[in-house]
C-alpha cells in the first residue's frame, strides 16, 4: 500500500535522506518538510523525525527544534492522532516538545557510542511494531552521545503498566532506565526510539532488521488500523 509521510528537515539533520529511502522501500510518497515551514502537506499519514544534531545539539539536544515553526504542527497532527516517528535526535524532539514523557541524558560512560546493538521488541501492539512479535530480538545501529534514558518511577510504572515500552537493549549500552530504547505514546501512535531502523533495511549495510518497523506502518495503514492526521 502506498501512504504519504513527511519527513522533517533541520540543520544539522544528517539521517533525513536515510530516512527517506526506508519510508519509499516501504511504499511511502514522502515530502521533504523544512523546518521553517509553518504548515504539514496535506493528507500525511506520517511524519518522521531523523537523526543527526538539529542546531549543533545547543542549549539541550531537540529543543531548538521543537521549538521551530513545523515543529508546531506536528504537535498538531500528533494531538488529532496522526502518527509519528521519531529516530534518535528526532526521539530527543518529542521529549523536548512534550509529545513523549522522560529525558534523555548523556550516555552513561560518557562517550558517544556508534555500534550494532540487540533490541528486544517489547510489545507487538502498535503500528510501529506490528511486524515483529513481542520477543523477538533484532540487530540495529546506534549513535549517540546523550541517548540515556531517564523517567521517574511514576513515569516508568506508567510506560511497564500501559506497555508502552516498544524495544529495550539486550545488553544496555548507555544507561538508560529499563534497558529502554524506544517508547509509545498513551494512544500508542507516537513513537521515539535512539537506535536506526532506517539503517538496517539493506542487506549491503549489514542487516535488514528495520524493514519490518516500516513495513508495520504500510501494514497497519492497509489494515484500516490508522486514519491520517
Amino acid at each position: 500500500m502506498s501512504f504519504r509521510a513527511g519527513v522533517l528537515v533541520f540543520p544539522g539533520s544528517n539521517c533525513d535522506r536515510d530516512l527517506a529511502v526506508a519510508l519509499r522501500q516501504a511504499g511511502a510518497d514522502v515530502t521533504m518538510v523544512w523546518h521553517k515551514d509553518t504548515d504539514l502537506p496535506a493528507g500525511l499519514d506520517l511524519v518522521a523525525i531523523p537523526g543527526g544534531f538539529s542546531f549543533g545539539d545547543y542549549l539541550r539536544c531537540g529543543a531548538i527544534a521543537a521549538r521551530s515553526p513545523i515543529t508546531r504542527s506536528v504537535v498538531a497532527f500528533a494531538n488529532r492522532g496522526g502518527l509519528v516517528l521519531g529516530i534518535c535526535n528526532g526521539f530527543q524532539v518529542l521529549i523536548e516538545t512534550g509529545l513523549l514523557p522522560g529525558a534523555l541524558m548523556r550516555n552513561a560512560g560518557l562517550k558517544f557510542i556508534c555500534a550494532v546493538e540487540t533490541l528486544v521488541v517489547a510489545t507487538a501492539d502498535s503500528p510501529f511494531t506490528c511486524g515483529y512479535a513481542a520477543g523477538d530480538r533484532i540487530r540495529v545501529p546506534i549513535a549517540h552521545h546523550d541517548g540515556n534514558y531517564i523517567a521517574d518511577d511514576d513515569t516508568l510504572a506508567q510506560l511497564e503498566g500501559e506497555n508502552r515500552i516498544a524495544f529495550r537493549y539486550a545488553e544496555n549500552p548507555n544507561g538508560s532506565r529499563n534497558s529502554i530504547a524506544g517508547i509509545l505514546s498513551g494512544n500508542r501512535r507516537v513513537l521515539g526510539m535512539m537506535p536506526h531502523p532506517e539503517r538496517a533495511v539493506d542487506a549491503v549495510h549489514g542487516g535488514t532488521d528495520g524493514v519490518a518497523l516500516f513495513g508495520g506502518i504500510s501494514l497497519a495503514l492497509a489494515e484500516g488500523a490508522l486514519q491520517g492526521g
